[in-house]
């Protein structure tokens, strides 16, 4: 390969701010795998946010970069798998796995789609110098006519079209929006973007918490909603405290330390447990060889924490602490509480591109 920018490539990213920015083009927040692509010929490198190759996970991703992207190109986009007209992130989660035979039973069954966003070489030519407006103008001229699953991101310079697309496409999986300044180069690894995030509260039952890996100090609180059975489902963890507070809670919380086979997620060291529960601890390709056991507590403790979006029954990221709630009945703490977007098809998302 011999392109003139050349892998491994990390992304800009975005900082987060809590309003739309005026004066930028905006995008949809995709909820996906972060990829740089890379092609030279036949030769194609699919890098992940952090570098890493993401190439024998998707291999029907190269046979579509191959016939509908220019034949010398890096191109910046999302993974993303769609499933029952809404992002899919579990599902994608699945395909990072050692098996190559699992991998392409999946690429079958729920193949990934690529979301172009940027274009930062196209033949000989390094476009990392170009403003965003520029970049965007050639974007779109190299993937007009490009069938799917290689898709070019909406992208608008209307502000009020984009506080649209943040309450509407929700309902499709997406978590917000992505605000880029027009004259701005592409800056790898640096945070030259800004995202505007979905933001809600919840009450829910806090439940163990694991040790931090620097000492005796909590590391993150486990959080857990009833079902409607009245089954205490493990819906994510609250992290992110400040040293001085993870100490504070480990004093909080002693009183309610319980035996783990008192607690209603006993059984979380097995892996059979997992099949139709949420528990912590589930395996995870991600975890690797991370220590997940966790301290129980008696599940009699509420708290309030704010969440972007859900991803089935759990928080799809980490929670953020915000404060306890004494005069919340654990018991109350049920998924109804939970506000659910007003569902809209992800096609008709793409299909604007």
């Amino acid at each position: 390969m011999d392109l003139p920018v050349m892998p491994p490539l990390l992304p800009m990213l975005a900082k987060p701010v809590q309003r739309i920015p005026p004066g930028m083009q905006y995008e949809a927040k995709w909820d996906g795998f972060r990829a740089i692509v890379h092609r030279d010929g036949d030769e194609v490198v699919i890098g992940s946010r952090n570098g890493k190759p993401l190439t024998r996970y998707f291999p029907e991703l190269v046979t579509a970069v191959r016939a509908e992207l220019p034949e010398r190109c890096v191109v910046d986009g999302e993974i993303v798998i769609v499933h029952d007209g809404r992002l899919d992130f579990d599902r994608l989660t699945e395909r990072i796995h050692p098996a190559a035979s699992r991998v392409a039973a999946l690429a079958e069954r729920t193949p990934a789609g690529l979301v172009a966003f940027d274009l930062l070489a196209k033949g000989d030519a390094s476009l990392l110098g170009l403003a965003q407006e520029s970049r965007r103008e050639a974007l779109e001229a190299v993937l007009t006519g490009a069938r799917p699953p290689v898709y070019t991101a909406p992208a608008t310079t209307d502000e009020r079209v984009a506080a649209e697309w943040f309450d509407r496409y929700e309902g499709a999986g997406l978590d917000g929006i992505v605000a880029k300044p027009l004259d701005r180069p592409y800056l790898p690894d640096t945070r030259a973007l800004y995202k505007i995030k979905h933001e809600r509260t919840a009450d829910v039952v806090v439940a163990g918490y694991r040790p931090h890996k620097s000492g005796p100090v909590v590391g993150s609180l486990l959080l857990g909603l009833y079902d409607a059975a009245g089954t205490l489902q493990h819906v994510g963890v609250c992290a992110a405290f400040p040293m001085r507070r993870r100490a504070e809670l480990m004093e909080e919380l002693a009183p309610l330390r319980i035996d783990a086979a008192d607690h209603p997620w006993a059984a979380w060291a097995e892996a059979s447990a997992h099949e139709g529960a949420r528990l912590p601890g589930a395996p995870s390709r991600w975890s690797g060889k991370k220590d997940l056991s966790w301290v129980a507590l008696a599940p009699s403790r509420v708290c309030e924490v704010a969440y972007d979006h859900m991803e089935g029954t759990r928080f799809r990221h980490t929670a953020q602490w915000r404060r306890w709630r004494q005069d919340r009945d654990p018991a109350s703490c049920t998924y109804g509480q939970l506000v659910e977007p007003v569902r809209y098809d992800l096609a008709r998302v793409l299909g604007g591109a």
